[in-house]
């Protein structure tokens, strides 16, 4: 879920932009007095777009200090009161208390507790619903549908925190969620003359929910994180990435309806093929679009990053198609780094 200065215009950007389709809607009409909710899907992938309509409202005073954000990560469960009472009962910090809600087409049972910054994780159990979204939503039917783009659900979502706070949160993740600690990289790994950062990956039992932590790292001058910080005003979610089958297809077809993605120089794909071996796609297909390429032992992944998609340079997204690679592009870091430097000193904020 993201609070939004302006819900209505979000939905329409995303469809418009990402491709993504409406499904519900929350607000006035349907009972709820204080917010405006749109819910917009594709394929696995599922957006709660949320805006306050009044002055004094809590959704209200974060937009004001964050700008739009990444509120709430939510996290399918067989159990949402089991699964808020184990990981109260480990620390975790209850946002919500076990609450169901129901109506003609079933119920949703959901809870929640605090993660980093004012970012919240839902538990949601909705083996018993049938509806098209939650109770107290009602079906969004809109005439203005574009196309999808084929993106098909969130491979993992980042999470920028302060200087010296990645192991306290990596440690929140282990001994609550009981995640485990997947990949890690330090500043040797993630670094250009300028900045740095450093990053460790938690992901849950079964390896769907990936959440890596990036904390900034001491460098010559301000990293990309230091500058998330400082204009998020706080610890958030950098970006979410979102997986494809067909990377290539998909950017295309981004790039066509205006999406704006990070400049990578011609000369990284120069030595790409010494770096990484024998690929499917077509190298110029690449070079044309900006996709970055990546090998680790089990394969190879695609992936390329979106500017900031407002204002404050602050969430962005990324397209990623895995071809049997786990890993998260340690190879591009360099030159990603590099490309977002770039759009930092446009910025005056290197």
């Amino acid at each position: 879920e993201l609070y939004v200065g302006n819900a209505k215009q979000a939905a329409h950007f995303y469809k418009t932009a990402f491709g993504f389709q409406s499904l519900a809607y929350s607000g006035p009409e349907t009972g709820v007095k204080d917010r405006a909710s749109y819910a917009i899907r594709q394929n696995k992938l599922t957006l709660l777009l949320t805006t306050p309509i009044r002055a004094n409202n809590p959704i209200a005073d974060h937009i004001f200090k964050h700008g739009d954000g990444v509120k709430a990560l939510a996290l399918t469960v067989e159990d949402a009161t089991s699964a808020w009472e184990e990981t109260t009962k480990r620390g975790g910090k209850s946002y919500m208390k076990p609450k169901t809600l129901s109506d003609k087409h079933g119920e949703v049972v959901m809870s929640g507790i605090h993660t980093y910054g004012d970012v919240v994780h839902l538990f949601i159990e909705r083996e018993n619903y049938r509806g098209p979204f939650m109770p107290g939503f009602r079906k969004w039917e809109s005439n203005y549908n574009p196309p999808e783009t084929g993106l098909q659900y969130v491979d993992h979502c980042v999470g920028n925190v302060a200087l010296g706070q990645m192991n306290p949160w990596v440690k929140f993740y282990e001994d609550v969620m009981g995640f485990r600690n997947i990949l890690s990289f330090d500043d040797k790994d993630i670094s250009t003359e300028y900045s740095a950062l450093m990053s460790k990956v938690m992901s849950n039992g079964n390896g769907f929910v990936k959440f890596p932590i990036n904390e900034p790292a001491e460098g010559k001058k301000k990293s990309q994180v230091d500058e998330y910080l400082e204009f998020y005003d706080g610890e958030g979610v950098q970006h979410v990435a979102m997986a494809t089958n067909n990377i290539i297809e998909t950017v295309t077809e981004l790039q066509k309806r205006g999406v704006e993605f990070l400049n990578i120089p011609s000369a990284y794909y120069d030595t790409l093929l010494d770096r990484v071996g024998h690929i499917d796609e077509e190298l110029n297909a690449l070079k044309r679009l900006g996709i970055l390429v990546d090998r680790d032992d089990e394969g190879y992944l695609l992936q390329i990053f979106t500017k900031p998609i407002e204002d404050r340079p602050t969430l962005f997204f990324e397209i990623i198609q895995r071809k049997g690679a786990k890993s998260f592009g340690k190879g591009n870091f360099k030159a990603l780094f590099e490309a977002i430097e770039r759009e930092q000193e446009a910025r005056g904020n290197l």
